[in-house]
């Protein structure tokens, strides 16, 4: 009977034992898989961590990719034609997230390098351009004085009418050759060509008008109040500079419509006003214009346009030179106004009237009562260039000296006047001078007139010369040097 128990005794406690230990290896294994589940879970997520870096990675490669293929494709190409066109705009990076990384300032670096390297091979290449042409203006402009100065000897051995006429056609077509060589070789640095001497400021303005197809639209008054003229070394830059004025009024106004130039005096200097009539220039060739003028840069030729244009160019040019001024503005007439001044101070003088007298192609000042002569040029001629004497222009007569004391003049500076000098007489005149009109009222002539005035001179001259040999007027072909 007790063994029974002890039996139920010790089964109890194995399977008390048994269910400790299935409880402890259930626990332990319960234990085992939360830690498995735990990796588990954190495997998962650096596995998710990873792939979500490596998207980003590829998605920034991308479009860094992206980046540099704009670059090449169209910041770059945007930045060789802003270096041609200032006005045109660079485009900035395609991906706004990398403004301010270093991929910016990466693709900032490659855009200054080709930007800088640009630059500099224009200006050597545009260097050796202008040099070239600098060396072949310089030779085809002496070349075009010697044929000038061939054509004038022949207006002197020659004198038939036609053949005289003839000579001053091809004369005056050599003036336009030689007009656009010697401004084109002025853009390129070369020296204008021509040393003059001090001339009077209105006979300048005649011989600028002179070199011009369309010379007989300009109509110049001068309001000078003393015989004002330029210092020779700014006597040939100031008729360049007025030249390439006038021809740009003349070009873009109606041929039927004048350009009135106007010559004044101020305390300071003198200016000469061109104005004329035609289609104005927009705001922006103002602009362009006055930056020619005025600009302080190296002048490259592309920068003169297709077909290039000269004109401001070589302005720009000899104003840097010589300091003188040019101011480009709208005209009150709806055209176009040019203002070319120059001071007193170092660039004007006065002259003699008595020991230089002003050529008879001159307009003549409103001063003392005097009415304005306007300049007149035959058909087809060249008025002279200040102090140069052409066949086609008769030498001004001495004038005639009144009785009496004759009038001496001095020429003074006026310090209140900033340098501009004046002149004061130092011996008062007789009545008899004062009562003698400076000049006679020279009637206005057409261009027609002028023609058939000289010609009819030129058959006078011919006339003279066979009646002084007891001889037949001489055929062109026969007659001798002078």
């Amino acid at each position: 009977m007790t063994s029974i128990p002890e039996a139920l005794l010790w089964c109890l406690s194995a399977g008390t034992a048994a269910a400790v230990v299935l409880a402890a290896l259930s626990i332990r294994a319960s234990g085992q898989r939360k830690a498995l589940r735990a990796r588990l879970t954190a495997a998962e997520e650096q596995n998710s961590a990873t792939l979500h870096s490596n998207t980003e990675l590829s998605a920034r490669l991308r479009a860094t990719e992206a980046e540099i293929r704009h670059l090449a494709g169209t910041r770059l190409p945007d930045l060789t034609l802003a270096l041609a066109h200032p006005h045109v705009p660079v485009r900035g990076l395609l991906d706004s997230r990398f403004t301010g990384t270093e991929t910016d300032q990466a693709l900032n670096g490659v855009l200054e390098q080709v930007s800088e390297a640009i630059t500099k091979e224009r200006a050597r290449v545009d260097a050796a351009a202008q040099s070239t042409l600098r060396g072949a203006t310089t030779t085809i402009q002496a070349l075009l004085y010697r044929l000038q100065t061939s054509l004038q000897e022949m207006q002197h051995r020659y004198d038939d009418p036609n053949v005289a006429q003839d000579l001053l056609n091809a004369d005056f077509l050599n003036e336009q050759a030689l007009r656009r060589i010697q401004a084109t070789g002025v853009v390129c640095g070369a020296w204008p060509g021509l040393t003059r001497e001090d001339s009077y400021l209105a006979e300048l303005v005649v011989g600028a008008a002179s070199r011009l197809r369309g010379y007989e639209r300009v109509q110049v008054s001068n309001q000078l109040r003393d015989p004002v003229a330029v210092v020779a070394r700014a006597v040939e830059p100031i008729a360049i500079t007025v030249t390439e004025l006038l021809a740009n009024a003349l070009h873009h106004s109606h041929r039927e419509l004048p350009v009135t130039v106007t010559l004044q005096q101020g305390n300071r200097g003198a200016s000469v006003i061109i104005d004329d009539y035609g289609v104005g220039m927009h705001e922006d060739e103002v602009k362009a214009a006055m930056e020619l003028l005025a600009s302080d840069n190296d002048l490259l030729l592309t920068q003169l346009g297709d077909p290039p244009r000269s004109g401001f160019a070589a302005a720009g040019q000899l104003v840097r030179q010589y300091g003188f001024g040019v101011h480009i503005e709208s005209s009150p007439y709806g055209g176009v106004r040019a203002v070319v001044y120059i001071p007193g101070d170092p660039l004007l003088t006065l002259l003699d009237e008595s020991t230089q007298p002003m050529s008879v192609m001159a307009p003549l000042p409103h001063r003392s009562g005097a009415s304005d002569r306007p300049a007149v040029l035959p058909t087809g001629a060249t008025a002279p260039v200040p102090h140069t004497p052409t066949p086609h222009t008769p030498a001004p007569a001495a004038p005639e000296q009144a009785t009496g004391t004759p009038a001496q003049s001095d020429v003074t500076a006026d310090p209140a006047e900033g340098g501009l000098p004046r002149r004061r007489r130092r011996t008062p005149v007789s009545e008899q001078q004062q009562s003698l009109p400076r000049t006679d009222p020279v009637r206005e002539r057409s261009p027609e007139e002028a023609a058939s005035r000289w010609a009819a001179l030129q058959q006078g001259t011919e006339s003279g010369r066979a009646a002084a040999h007891t001889e037949p007027p001489r055929s062109p072909e026969g007659n001798a040097q002078p």
